[in-house]
Parts: C-alpha cells; sequence; structure tokens
C-alpha cells in the first residue's frame, strides 16, 4: 500500500489593489494633454504594468509630464489613486473616507466644484490583473454643493457669477 504525503496548501497570490474613486487633477483641458479620460487609463496601466514609464507611454504622454501631475494643486486623490495602484499603503493619519480616494469635505472654491461636477469621479476598472474599462461616475454630492451655495448667495452679483459659472 502507498503512503502520499499530505497535500500542502496552496499559497494564494495576494488580491490586486482595489484603486478608488478619483477625481482628476483641474488643469486645462486641451486634446494633447492630460485629460480627465487620460489621467484615468494612466492610473489603469499603471495598476497592470506598474511601470510609470510604460503607462505613461500607453496613454501616449512622457514621464515627466506624469509626475508634474502628480506634483500640481487639487492632486490628493489622483496621487491616492496612484499608491493604490502601485500598491503602496495608505498613511497611518489618513481617515476611513480619504482611503477611498474622495476627498473629505473641507472648503473648496466654486471653480474647483465645476470642475468635480463636470469631469466627475473616475473609477478604473481591473479583471484579473489588466485594466479593462474606464467609468465616469457624476458627481451629485458636488453639484448639490454647488446648488446649495446658489441658494445661499445673498448679493445678485455673487449670484449672476455662479449663474455664468454653471452655464
Amino acid at each position: 500500500m502507498k503512503h502520499y504525503p499530505p497535500l500542502l496548501p496552496r499559497e494564494r497570490k495576494p488580491a490586486p489593489p482595489r484603486i478608488p474613486l478619483f477625481y482628476a487633477v483641474p488643469g486645462r483641458t486641451r486634446a494633447d494633454g492630460w485629460t480627465p479620460r487620460r489621467q484615468a487609463a494612466f492610473i489603469g496601466y499603471l495598476a497592470e504594468t506598474r511601470s510609470v514609464t510604460e503607462a505613461a507611454r500607453r496613454v501616449s504622454m512622457a514621464r515627466e509630464t506624469v509626475y508634474r501631475l502628480r506634483g500640481r494643486e487639487g492632486a490628493e486623490s489622483f496621487n491616492r489613486a496612484w499608491d493604490a495602484a502601485l500598491g503602496i499603503a495608505p498613511a497611518q493619519g489618513d481617515s476611513e473616507r480619504s482611503q477611498t480616494g474622495v476627498t473629505p469635505s473641507r472648503k473648496v472654491t466654486n471653480t474647483a466644484l465645476m470642475w468635480r461636477v463636470k469631469t466627475g469621479l473616475w473609477q478604473v476598472r481591473m479583471h484579473r490583473g489588466r485594466f479593462v474599462a474606464l467609468w465616469q461616475k457624476p458627481d451629485n454630492a458636488a453639484l448639490f454643493q454647488l446648488l446649495a451655495r446658489l441658494d445661499r448667495a445673498k448679493t445678485s452679483s455673487e449670484r449672476a457669477w455662479l449663474e455664468g459659472a454653471a452655464a
């Protein structure tokens, strides 16, 4: 009678990191620049390849411009998505809400709110370690915050500016 050694449990591969929803970095939108869709695609390719150079090449941009984009004002959400794509753990001081990629509530300018309403939140979809799709979700919270500001505008000049920005 043959005796076989007991089967060892198979080692499971660690699950790929989940990329949180994030806001695109605000800036001038040029067809050959860092559009919100191109930023989201970069995060997807970064999660797939784990190489900044290769991910930038796949979206037809230079590696240096990616690092400049990362250093811009308003890039906190993009930076958290970048870190999640590379599997870097968030800092200890981050709250639970900020780990989802959405910035915690703070005072935001009307221009930044308009940008968030226009571009929405971006979600990168991965399947078996491959970048497969991008989803753009409307940011209803930013829209409601902007509408609340419109209602609270006391002077006609503020109301006229807000209505002009919303058009």
